[in-house]
């Protein structure tokens, strides 16, 4: 039997239950309705900030779809000269960072922070199909109403909205505008319009920024002096060349390149090695927490390389080292305590003792070898090699030297060596193939765990201790260790092969064929200094270079200057250093003077200073731009390059053929000068000179 009354009572629960939660959805509805107002205040504030960027050049992009998703957006998109940025508006108050992490009052809020990182990430795989390096594309959260507050989490800017305009334009300007118009269209379709729209192409033809209609009646968010000021700072700093900022697609997919162990990258002069390994030094520090470091054979370039970094990627200045293998070793044993004392004066001293002990008889005295010869091998081959006792040399393939030598002959270069070990230790110095030794020895009874990757710029000039001591770093972890270089630009006598380290590549590498530096005439002239040129690769494996298959450039052939003497030859060269800074209209810093020898660069500056010509040796160039004519050696310019080089003092039977009565030593130190001139004159971009003389 059915009580009275008890349907009723259960039909007014559920109507109270029902109006329960239409009460509650309909406080959701209010919050998120409130919340997507202030979204919409938030954002118009930002586009208002960014708005006067239109007038210099650059394109915004509001209300774009987050790609992968049905109804997300991103509300700014910046594309201009200095890069991509992804700007996420947040109204966030109490904001405070703590290490790596970031709070909105007590609610942790990095999980939101990293997501428009992992949309930066997206973006730069997408960008990278054109050819944009992953450093320049990132990811800002704006503050809004807020200035003067930066930090950094998850490698994304977290700054005040009214700081907008000074963080973007600070870059100055890395892209052209042809670069621009492809990185537009690239991002137009990575990031579509939200509920259909205009297709990318119809947006490119529209001269206008893609943003709201500015409300002309909202008070200005930031006053004329102080925009003024923030698009100054930008807008007038010196463009750094566009190489620096822009890689062609392969280049920049490279950068980006995963590898399970040891990499190598090899290539021909010209085609983009050093750059793509500053690129892959920046993203390797963005994709881990670890420390990267980035060691060249030249004590010189690091500094250069580090100032070109720090244009390129000025937020991680502090995460990447550029050192030279010699001050890296020296720094190492300083930190453990572990006493030498390099003095090369000493060192050549003892050198001579010991050379001069040596008699007529010697096989070391042969008329077809030279004492540079026998330093040479002790150098690079004995104690590069870390050799300590005479069975390993014994039977060394001696890879890099073309003469043979039998067991008698190696029985008394051994000794040479011993003797001159013994005369360092009684004189109680080391020589810096010792410091290497020392350092490598240190790792090994103690690793340094500081680095998460190794990439090494001009692999092929180093040792065999060199290389086996940065792996020792890095070991064969993914990623660990990048080989940059290319055997035909080997300038050492001596060499090694990976396998002599215990390096495995395999299927690791890759070659970079593209030539975008040098003119075809160029290449083609510079080209005969290695036809006939064959060695073996550090990959041990007989090469004859690699192939470029695409130059993109053509310019005027190079010009040799066969002078009668000094004078004449010094002459000619203050006539085309005139006629390119005149004619050409290029600045004295876009010059580079190279010679082979540091008494050569010197009389070159005597020459260029007696004339009123400013110029700088390549041992004080840091890497900054300066009006004045760069001098020195060929060894100083690796790495580097110029508008106009000239080659000064060359010997012209280096540009003659070999004579056929050379001894293979004669010939191997020929093949090593010429290699030299090689790379001397692929330092040129669009014009090369070149001035011999007799002697």
């Amino acid at each position: 039997m059915t009580i009275a009354g008890t349907s009723a009572g259960a039909e007014a629960r559920r109507l109270r239950v029902r109006a329960d939660e239409h009460r509650r959805q309909a406080d959701e509805a209010e919050q998120r309705a409130g919340r997507y107002e202030i979204a919409e205040r938030t954002e118009a504030e930002t586009a208002r900030v960014l708005a006067p960027l239109a007038g210099i050049g650059y394109h915004l992009l509001a209300d774009r779809r987050w790609p992968g998703s049905k109804h997300a957006q991103v509300d700014m998109i910046v594309v201009g000269s200095a890069g991509v940025f992804i700007v996420d508006t947040k109204a966030w108050r109490e904001v405070s960072v703590h290490g790596d992490r970031i709070h909105r009052g007590q609610e942790d809020v990095t999980d939101d922070i990293a997501r428009l990182a992992d949309l930066v990430y997206g973006a730069e795989a997408a960008l990278a199909e054109i050819g944009l390096p992953p450093g320049e594309v990132h990811a800002v959260v704006a503050l809004a109403g807020q200035r003067r507050m930066h930090a950094h989490v998850a490698s994304v800017d977290v700054i005040g909205v009214h700081d907008l305009v000074g963080h973007i334009t600070k870059r100055n300007a890395r892209l052209s505008a042809v670069r621009v118009d492809q990185v537009l269209a690239a991002v137009m379709a990575h990031f579509p319009v939200i509920n259909g729209g205009p297709s990318p192409e119809q947006q490119l033809t529209v001269p206008e920024p893609v943003l709201p209609r500015q409300d002309l009646t909202q008070p200005a968010l930031i006053d004329d002096a102080e925009l003024a000021e923030q698009l100054l700072d930008g807008v007038l700093e010196a463009p750094i060349e566009e190489w620096m900022a822009f890689l062609d697609p392969s280049q920049a997919k490279l950068v980006r390149r995963n590898f399970n162990g040891p990499a190598r990258i090899r290539g021909a002069a010209g085609t983009g090695k050093t750059v793509v390994g500053i690129h892959r030094a920046a993203y390797l520090a963005r994709a881990s927490t670890g420390r990267v470091l980035f060691a060249t054979y030249i004590s010189t370039l690091p500094k250069v390389l580090a100032s070109l970094f720090e244009r390129h990627a000025p937020d991680l200045v502090d995460r990447v080292d550029f050192v030279g293998v010699h001050q890296f070793a020296t720094r190492l044993l300083k930190q453990r305590g572990i006493r030498f004392r390099v003095d090369e004066r000493e060192a050549r001293l003892a050198f001579d003792d010991v050379w001069n002990a040596i008699g007529a008889s010697s096989p070391l005295r042969a008329s077809r070898f030279t004492r540079r010869y026998w330093e040479d091998e002790i150098k690079h081959v004995i104690k590069g090699r870390g050799l300590t006792r005479f069975e390993q040399y014994a039977d060394l393939a001696r890879v890099g030297r073309k003469h043979g030598l039998p067991v008698e002959v190696r029985q008394a270069v051994w000794d040479l060596h011993a003797a001159y070990d013994r005369g360092l230790r009684e004189r109680g110095v080391t020589d810096w193939e010792d410091v290497v030794l020392l350092a490598r020895d240190a790792l090994r009874e103690r690793p340094l765990a500081e680095y998460h990757a190794v990439i090494v710029d001009e692999a092929q000039d180093l040792s065999c201790v060199m290389v086996s001591l940065l792996h020792s770093l890095v070991g064969d972890r993914p990623d660990g260790l990048t080989l940059i270089g290319d055997g035909q630009q080997t300038i050492y006598p001596g060499g090694y092969t990976l396998g002599e380290v215990g390096i495995s590549l395999a299927g690791r590498g890759v070659v970079l064929d593209v030539n975008h530096r040098n003119t075809a005439e160029i290449l083609d002239f510079a080209k005969q200094m290695v036809a006939a040129d064959s060695f073996t690769d550090i990959e041990g494996v007989d090469g004859a270079g690699d192939v470029v298959s695409a130059l993109t450039r053509n310019g005027p052939p190079p010009i040799v200057h066969r002078a009668a003497g000094r004078a004449d030859h010094n002459a000619a060269m203050l006539a085309r250093l005139t006629e390119v800074v005149r004619l050409v209209g290029i600045s004295h810093g876009d010059v580079g003077i190279l010679t082979a020898t540091n008494q050569q660069a010197h009389d070159v500056m005597t020459v260029l200073r007696a004339a009123g010509v400013p110029c700088v040796s390549l041992k004080d160039y840091g890497g900054k731009p300066v009006d004045a004519v760069k001098v020195g050696t060929v060894k100083r310019a690796k790495g580097l390059e110029f508008k106009q080089v000239l080659l000064a003092h060359v010997r012209r039977r280096l540009l003659a053929d070999a004579h056929a009565s050379m001894s293979e030593a004669d010939r191997e130190r020929r093949e090593l000068d010429r290699r030299e001139l090689y790379v001397g004159m692929t330092r040129a971009r669009d014009g090369l000179w070149v001035g011999t003389h007799a002697r």
